[in-house]
């Protein structure tokens, strides 16, 4: 982990020789000190993807002036890029519903600056947790989904989201499955923690079809929601071993454990800007 300020640059193009020679001459041009690099040729599609790490204060310039000076060079290589400033704390905006345990975690994992974020706020369609989360200093925002009116709930969120100034929303355990229209404002900056190894189990009580199919190897996924429901492009996965006298509860409970860590880890690739998405797959330069 870096102190220093740093600028991190991510890209993906078509594939085709001297893309690191012209992105780094760029970078050495203006006397920019480069901290990490990594790079991923995609064989298959011919497609190129980096990250890069640039210490802020040995550029003579700031983000806009780099943005505005590094696009002929990005268009030329007809590139996907963007470039973000770790000073610069992400806002993330939590929906829960009475699941308390990745909500606990990311909580915890805030305050004692783990994670280095600002949380905007929680969403729940319970009020549940309000009192946990506002002693935290954390505004709450009860959202209810009734059957008959989650397009309404939908743009409630969707509204306080933006009120919040969010970058990222994360599904922490919300157990509802969000309109195709929230889904479509935000794509790559939703992710969802599912209490299963995707693309086994996917939807309602992963737990009790993997009992049913006598499964050795239970998991969790962290991905990006998309309108597909639990098909969006995965950014982590673990796995847990079980047995036949494992129960059904046993499993709930290991599965928890899992379930924190997993999207713990996710979140942080997706903040540090290691996760690239490209399709429905992602390149995630740990």
């Amino acid at each position: 982990m870096h102190h220093a300020r740093f600028y991190t640059l991510t890209a993906s193009c078509p594939d085709q020789v001297g893309i690191i020679a012209r992105v780094t001459g760029f970078i050495a041009e203006h006397k920019g000190w480069i901290l990490e690099s990594s790079f991923h040729a995609d064989d298959l599609d011919g497609r190129y993807f980096m990250r890069i790490e640039v210490k802020a204060d040995s550029l003579p310039f700031q983000l806009a002036e780099f943005r505005s000076r590094f696009q002929p060079l990005a268009d030329e290589l007809q590139m996907d890029w963007r470039i973000n400033d770790s000073a610069v704390k992400k806002r993330v905006v939590v929906l829960v519903s009475q699941q308390e345990h990745c909500l606990y975690d990311l909580l915890a994992r805030w305050q004692s600056k783990e994670l280095d974020i600002e949380i905007a706020c929680v969403i729940s369609n319970h009020d549940t947790f309000r009192g946990f989360v506002e002693w935290h200093g954390i505004p709450f925002h009860h959202v209810p989904v009734p059957a008959d009116h989650k397009a309404a709930a939908y743009a409630k969120v969707q509204h306080l989201f933006a009120d919040a100034q969010g970058d990222t929303m994360v599904l922490a355990r919300y157990m509802q499955i969000l309109s195709p229209d929230l889904c479509a404002a935000y794509p790559g900056r939703i992710l969802n923690i599912h209490h299963s190894f995707l693309p086994s189990f996917v939807g309602a009580k992963p737990y009790h079809q993997a009992y049913t199919r006598g499964v050795k190897l239970i998991g969790a996924t962290c991905h990006y929601v998309t309108e597909a429901l639990d098909q969006g492009p995965i950014i982590e996965q673990d796995v847990i071993r079980i047995d036949h006298s494992d129960s059904v509860e046993d499993m709930v409970r290991y599965g928890k454990d899992i379930e924190k860590t997993v999207l713990a880890r996710g979140l942080r690739y997706h903040l540090e800007d290691r996760v690239l998405v490209h399709g429905n797959k992602t390149v995630v330069f740990r």
